[in-house]
């Protein structure tokens, strides 16, 4: 039987099927040396420790959400933007859930300077360009689209609309429409 070769590439993205198909709270060394048909001592010539396999993940997932982001926002503006940019998210969530928890993994300050962390609330800024916010309610605009995005894949993902009689298909739409609203609504007064 030949051996498995392993690379820092193969082990981040076997980290993050593990992730998808089980919860990124379960990537455990024993579970990617599984997936790779490996003995789990054969990783820790790629990685440290379980915490640095976990940030992996989240460097894999926060590069992969942010391309897919940015190819939703070129040649958009204002609402088509807000709501290309969110779908992006959402669809990204529901394909890849484990990893989408793993971008909000929390990385010590160097490694997400240096990660596309920062990408996404550029993204951000960039959309908001359509609505013509001054600071500092540019900054909280940032922070109020991510908290209200991420706040509704994250009650969705975790089965929160399951059982209410309104689609969340409608509701995801009603979401975005009032985002939208309450943006216009700031760049005027």
């Amino acid at each position: 039987m030949a051996r498995a070769i392993i690379t820092a590439e193969r082990l981040a993205l076997a980290a993050a099927e593990v992730a998808d198909e089980i919860g990124f709270e379960h990537v455990t060394g024993s579970a990617v040396a599984r997936r790779l048909g490996v003995k789990e001592p054969s990783l820790y010539a790629h990685i440290a420790n379980a915490r640095e396999l976990k940030v992996r993940v989240a460097l894999l997932a926060l590069e992969e959400l942010a391309a897919r982001a940015a190819g939703a926002l070129a040649g958009r503006a204002g609402r088509d933007a807000l709501v290309a940019f969110a779908d992006a998210y959402r669809r990204y969530a529901r394909e890849h859930p484990g990893r989408y928890a793993a971008a909000r993994f929390e990385l010590d300050p160097e490694t997400a300077a240096r990660s596309a962390g920062p990408r996404h609330s550029e993204m951000i800024r960039a959309l908001l360009r359509g609505y013509d916010l001054p600071e500092p309610d540019q900054t909280d605009a940032v922070r109020f689209l991510g908290g209200a995005i991420h706040g509704y894949v994250s009650l969705e993902l975790a089965g929160g609309f399951r059982h209410t009689p309104r689609d969340a298909d409608a509701s995801w739409a009603w979401a975005l429409d009032t985002l939208d609203l309450a943006l216009r609504c700031r760049s005027i007064g």
